[in-house]
This record gives C-alpha cells, sequence and structure tokens, in this order.
C-alpha cells in the first residue's frame, strides 16, 4: 500500500527528512544513514506530544518524509516501564499519535519504528513451527506494559493511511559496543534463555526503510530478517567469529521470570510482505554473519 501525499509533492519535490529520536539509537543511525548517501535531513526538535512543536518543526524543515525512532524503551531495560506508565504513555501512545496526525494533516508519510514485541508463540503459532505471526494477526502478549502501549498505538495507528508501521525485534547491528544491541547485552548477561526468536539486524534492514520512504510504502510490516535465530546460537557464532573462550550459561523461562519485572515477549514473524517487497533481504543467520560477525572477525577462521 502507497501513500498520495497533497498535490503530489513527495514524489515530484526533493528527499528532505525530518527524524525524532536524535539521541535512540536508530535516530543516530538514521542520520548516518543519510549522510552516506547524501539524503538531506534534519533532526526534530520538538516533543512528540507536544502538537503546535511539531507543527514548527514541520514548517521550519519542509520535508519529504517523516522517520519516528523516537519512544521510550526504558533504561535498562522494559521493567522500567511497569513503575513509569504514564511517561510511557505520553510518549508511545500520545506522543506518537500526535506525529502521525500531524504528519497526515500536511500530506506526510511517516515511516515509524514501532515493535514486534506484541506476539507470542501459541498454539496457532507453535515455537518451531516455522508459522510466523503475520502483519494483520492481532498481537496477544501484553505481559510488559511496553508492550501494551506498543500494541494499543499499533491498533489505533492502523486508521492512518499515511503511516508505514515497521515492527522491529531484538534490533542487532556490527557495533558490538553498543550496550542497546541484542547481542552486547546477552554476552554481558549472567544466565540466557535459549528460545528461537525474529530479529531485526540493522546494517540490512535501515536502509530498506529508507527506501521503504521513497517508495511510499504505508501499512504494517513485519520488519525482521526470515526465520528465527536461538540466543544459544547466536552465543556460538560469537564464541566462533570473536571470542573463542566465551562461555556462557543457561537458564529456563521460569528461573528467569524471577529476577526481572515485565515477562518478555517470544516469537517468530512471518516476512512474506517485506521480502516480495524486497526480495533480496537475507535470513537472519546469513545476515547476522554478513553484516555482523564476519566485519568483526577476531579468529583466525569460522
Amino acid at each position: 500500500m502507497g501513500f498520495d501525499s497533497s498535490n503530489g509533492t513527495a514524489s515530484t519535490k526533493p528527499l528532505k527528512f525530518l527524524i525524532y529520536g536524535r539521541t535512540g539509537w536508530i535516530g543516530g543511525l538514521l542520520g548516518k544513514l543519510c549522510q552516506s548517501q547524501g539524503i538531506d535531513f534534519t533532526y526534530g526538535s520538538g516533543r512528540l506530544e507536544n502538537r503546535p512543536s511539531l507543527e514548527a518543526d514541520i514548517a521550519a524543515v519542509n520535508p519529504s518524509h517523516v522517520f519516528n525512532a523516537a519512544g521510550v524503551t526504558g533504561r535498562p531495560n522494559v521493567d522500567w516501564c511497569e513503575s513509569h506508565k504514564v511517561e510511557t504513555i505520553r510518549t508511545n501512545v500520545v506522543g506518537t499519535l500526535t506525529l502521525a496526525d500531524v504528519c497526515r494533516e500536511k500530506g506526510l508519510v511517516l515511516i515509524n519504528y514501532a515493535t514486534g514485541c506484541i506476539f507470542e508463540y501459541d498454539s496457532s503459532h507453535p515455537l518451531g513451527s516455522g508459522i510466523g505471526f503475520k502483519e494483520e494477526d492481532t498481537p496477544n502478549f501484553i505481559g510488559s506494559y511496553y508492550s501494551k502501549t506498543k500494541a494499543m498505538v499499533e491498533d489505533l495507528l492502523k486508521n492512518y493511511e499515511n503511516v508505514c508501521t515497521l515492527r522491529v525485534r531484538m534490533p542487532i547491528s556490527c557495533d558490538l559496543a553498543n550496550p542497546r544491541n541484542f547481542i552486547t547485552k546477552i554476552t554481558r548477561y549472567d544466565k540466557v534463555v535459549n528460545i528461537p526468536n525474529s530479529m531485526t539486524i540493522l546494517d540490512e534492514l535501515l536502509p530498506i526503510s529508507i527506501e521503504m520512504a521513497k517508495r511510499n510504502l504505508t501499512g504494517i510490516y513485519n520488519f525482521t530478517n526470515p526465520g528465527v535465530v536461538s540466543h544459544n546460537e547466536i552465543l556460538e557464532m560469537y564464541r566462533d567469529y570473536i571470542d573463542p573462550k566465551f562461555t556462557w550459561k543457561n537458564f529456563t523461562l521460569e528461573e528467569q521470570a524471577k529476577v526481572i519485572v515485565a515477562p518478555r515477549s517470544n516469537n517468530e514473524l512471518d516476512t512474506v510482505k517485506l521480502k516480495q517487497e524486497f526480495p533480496e533481504l537475507l535470513p537472519i543467520k546469513e545476515s547476522l554473519i554478513k553484516y555482523v560477525f564476519k566485519p568483526n572477525q577476531k579468529t583466525a577462521a569460522a
């Protein structure tokens, strides 16, 4: 699905991106990508929940597209949201909806980086079955308040024909020093669960999101690499490519539940829709090797 911007200007005027989330991981990477591709961009200075500040940004920048990489995920993790519910609502629900509404009023496509952590394996989508949740499926995971707010806002955003919602999961990049990187997180944990999941390799998928903007694509997309990979499979690659002496310990979901406040989502997302648009998209394990482990390789051979 695509969106015809007002007066058809998006297809004729030069690309100029207005990006929210300057201080975030994805927002920062987006800016670097724009620089490397020679795309004019500006970071928004307005607060998402403050409509006049968003309108002022758009008037000053006159963008061709808007990207929302701002949001509350919590520090150090989503457990923060359990005790900061109003702050979570303000940004993740009120702010995101306000930005979508302003963009619609101005005839602008909004690329919204959302989450796929709104599903969990169930009887219709069993672990290991290869049956992934599709874009039109109703979220079935509200175990964390973070996921609950994300499911709420995704449902409301379906009514905005100018919004492209990208369901990101367990994001990974080649920057293994970044504490937000899923690989970095699990290498630092005392113990990890071992469950296959859909994940997003940012080095491959963020450039695709820019291309989606150029194509004015809208609607919901499962924004992960095809297939699943488990915690142990990633840590085995880490050992083989980065640190031969690396070791780790597993524990069960029941044991994990004792050291976290809110349950975590585990699922497989169906990527047929994204792959139809971008057939070159690599399966998760191939993407991990090409974009993350090969560029960081420290061992002689893997």
